[in-house]
């Protein structure tokens, strides 16, 4: 009886650590987080995301499948998951938006979607390209709003700062002056998709600032003086 209740035990043990050992191994999807947290990535701005990646794998030269696309698919991904962490929260808790709020988003993103793929035609930045990665990278940030302002005691939209009414006042210009450097075809086609984006009417003066930015950033070439920073 001692020998088969030790040879139980072995067998338990052995399991036990086959088991761990099967728990501790890192997720091959993880590998372009370094061992960090989504939270951790995040406290990053994307930029600083790309240097501290490029630095801890001894990248020097910009190479796009190496240094740049790999980073923003990791920060996208850890992005993503903070969004639906959140939008599944607030369901959970009653305090998320309602049908209407979330079909009207929908509508909106859609709209979105759908002058990126056209604006980054018009430009000339091809899917797969850095550009069109970043495109959408920051294209995430309208999505997180959407959800982030519920978790606010006051969820109604503020108005514009004086710096800001002045900024959306150069955004306009500054987006009239791409769409003029386009041929006359596609100028029509990026503008019509951009004004649908606003058709819902939903959209406060704050969101209309970050979406000229965003359509500024899509048309705007990389030799330009970027109009604004990144989003995050």
């Amino acid at each position: 009886m001692k020998t088969i209740f030790v040879v139980m035990i072995a067998v338990y043990l052995t399991h036990a650590t086959t088991t761990q050992t099967k728990t501790a191994q890192p997720n091959p999807g993880d590998a372009d987080r370094l061992g960090l947290t989504c939270a951790q990535i995040l406290q990053k701005s994307s930029q600083d995301w790309m240097a501290y990646f490029n630095d801890k794998k001894g990248l020097t030269a910009v190479n796009e499948a190496t240094s740049v696309l790999p980073p923003i698919a990791s920060y996208g991904k850890c992005y993503d998951a903070r969004t639906n962490h959140l939008a599944a929260t607030l369901g959970k808790s009653g305090k998320g938006p309602l049908m209407g709020a979330r079909g009207n988003f929908g509508d909106f993103q859609k709209a979105l979607d759908d002058f990126m793929a056209k604006a980054l035609a018009a430009a000339n930045k091809q899917p797969g390209t850095v550009q069109a990665a970043y495109a959408g990278l920051y294209e995430k940030q309208f999505r997180y709003e959407f959800y982030q302002k519920y978790t606010q005691k006051n969820s109604t939209a503020r108005p514009l700062t004086p710096e800001e009414a002045e900024e959306f006042s150069k955004a306009k210009n500054r987006f009239g002056e791409l769409l003029g450097l386009l041929p006359e075809d596609q100028a029509h086609l990026v503008h019509a998709a951009f004004s649908e984006i606003f058709v819902s009417g939903a959209v406060n003066d704050v969101t209309k600032l970050e979406v000229y930015r965003y359509a500024i950033f899509l048309l705007e070439s990389p030799k330009d003086n970027p109009f604004s920073p990144p989003p995050f």
